[in-house]
């Protein structure tokens, strides 16, 4: 089901790029939200002081939180996560918002970019496993005693192969059912507002899968943290 119109796909075919924005409008909206993350970052950050301005108080309210709560998953030792961590989250929520706004597409409703971002956590968590380690980080695949070992590995090989696709999958699911959901309403009953009360749910969805997402990553990289057992 294409999406009836988009704005940046219409604004790429005027500068002749308009086959790349049909085939691609994921990555056209991911630039765009790119660009809004830089825009609020550089309003955050613009006049920076020790008597904040409303924006800075917003954005350290909004990263404090997300830092103390990761924080108390991980402990003190996962505190430089938080730029990961916290980019994960920002950009999942701004990416689910904007599927909001008519003429707007979510880059969450494409499985390459939330494919993108698992493969990302994954990779990362793996990266993380090595780095508190090293080579003993294997003990983590190899089960508590030597003669579980052939039973085991291949178990936690799939299970983390797993987590790419419930990380991808689900965040997939839940934004494309979504615009699918408004499309139908839109093109039923748009004149009587009909799809306005599931617009008003997908703000709360775009929050609750965007911290889903936020939440997983944390508890894959605090496991690879720990020692194994």
């Amino acid at each position: 089901m294409e999406h009836p119109y988009m704005f940046f796909v219409k604004l790429f075919e005027l500068l002749g790029l308009g086959h790349f924005a049909h085939a691609y409008p994921h990555v056209v909206y991911s630039w765009v939200v790119m660009l809004m993350l830089i825009g609020f970052g550089f309003l955050a950050s613009k006049g920076i002081g020790l008597v904040p301005s409303k924006a800075q108080n917003l954005f350290e309210i909004i990263l404090g939180g997300i830092e103390d709560f990761m924080v108390e998953i991980t402990g003190e030792e996962g505190r430089w996560l938080f730029p990961l961590v916290a980019t994960i989250f920002i950009y999942i929520f701004i990416s689910n918002l904007v599927g909001l706004v008519p003429g707007f597409f979510p880059p969450t409703a494409s499985l390459n970019t939330t494919l993108s971002c698992a493969l990302v956590v994954v990779i990362f968590t793996h990266i993380i496993g090595v780095k508190y380690h090293g080579a003993a980080y294997i003990k983590h695949f190899m089960g508590p005693v030597w003669w579980m070992v052939p039973i085991i590995f291949p178990i936690e090989l799939i299970g983390h192969l797993a987590r790419i696709l419930s990380l991808s999958f689900r965040l997939f699911g839940n934004m494309m059912g979504h615009e699918l959901v408004l499309g139908i309403l839109f093109a039923l009953a748009g004149a009587f507002f009909a799809p306005l009360p599931i617009m008003a749910l997908g703000i709360f969805v775009a929050l609750v899968q965007a911290f889903v997402f936020f939440l997983l990553s944390v508890m894959y990289f605090t496991g690879a943290m720990e020692h194994a057992h």
